[in-house]
């Protein structure tokens, strides 16, 4: 049974960086595409980028692009976030996404604030 596990979450003041990280079982990790979203209190859950099953490529949402970036090891079946410059505005649930199958994590909270 397919299975993500995201880790990492905490608290962060503005500016900061932090290192969030999702962990894929129970399904081949190294075949398919990766995914974050995040989900604010009280707003819908969106988007925050894209990496190829390969990890050579990635997309990222405009909100977060030049600031976030993905990775992937698939010889230990790990997805990480770098987040840097955080904002208040990036504080979120952050979950991760596998396309094949479509399957989510139960999300980690980051939470940007002084």
């Amino acid at each position: 049974q397919a299975q993500l596990v995201e880790s990492g979450g905490k608290l962060v003041q503005p500016g900061g960086s932090l290192r969030i990280s999702c962990v894929g079982s129970g399904f081949t990790f190294s075949n398919t595409v990766m995914l974050w979203y995040r989900q604010a209190p009280g707003k819908e859950r969106e988007w925050v980028g894209t990496i190829g099953a390969e990890g050579d490529l990635a997309s990222y949402a405009d909100s977060v692009k030049g600031r976030f970036t993905m990775s992937r090891d698939n010889g230990k079946n790990t997805l990480d976030l770098q987040m840097n410059n955080l904002k208040p505005e990036d504080t979120a649930v952050y979950f991760c996404r596998s396309l094949s199958p479509d399957h989510w994590g139960q999300g980690t909270q980051v939470t940007v604030s002084s």
